[in-house]
């Protein structure tokens, strides 16, 4: 029986997939960031189904602190917890707001990469009234310059995003962080209220 590398496949059916699709415009413009810095169109088409899905009057809004583990805002209060609490991560705002993160199709990043925690971070995120965790839709971070940069992984074989570690959708290579360059969305109000 004869081997064939996985590479040789690999490519096989990357180039099944572009062939068709070669050279149609719309095709580029779904790789390349979008212009006017909006949300690249596979995040505005997730965000999207999230938002149909969401009950009228739940808005968006944009969230600001410090992506950080329960267990260590915690224990900076001298609040005692279990082990059940340690895996938990929330945002902490600026005046001290704990706000839980869903761990869903976006949220689950900052459970699985540490590397996303301790930073000053701005979240586009649902707020449900009842339900103290944020859904995120978008991720943004500072550098150590101040400047806002977009989050996502991306895989620079199959030139797409994804929001969490896996391997790539397409074809199952490795995925890498990416910080792009953006700024923070006008049309997205600032929250305006705090955990306690």
């Amino acid at each position: 029986m004869t081997l064939i590398p996985r590479r040789s496949i690999l490519g096989a059916l990357a180039a099944a997939w572009w062939w068709p699709t070669a050279g149609r415009a719309e095709d580029a413009v779904e790789s390349a960031p979008p212009p006017d810095g909006s949300d690249p169109p596979r995040e505005q088409a997730a965000a999207e189904q999230v938002a149909s899905d969401t009950p009228p009057g739940i808005e968006k809004r944009l969230h600001s602190g410090r992506v950080v583990l329960l267990a260590d805002a915690l224990r900076r209060r001298d609040i005692r917890f279990t082990e059940e609490m340690e895996s938990h991560v929330v945002l902490e705002t600026e005046s001290g707001g704990l706000h839980p993160i869903l761990a869903d199709w976006r949220g689950r990043a900052f459970y699985q990469d540490e590397r996303l925690r301790d930073r000053t971070v701005h979240l586009v995120a649902f707020s449900r009234p009842g339900i103290p965790y944020l859904q995120t839709l978008t991720v943004f971070a500072e550098d150590e310059r101040g400047r806002t940069q977009h989050i996502d992984y991306w895989c620079d074989i199959c030139a797409i995003p994804m929001y969490e570690i896996k391997p790539c959708e397409c074809c199952q290579g490795d995925i890498r962080l990416r910080f792009t360059p953006r700024g923070l969305p006008d049309d997205v109000p600032r929250a305006t209220t705090e955990a306690k």
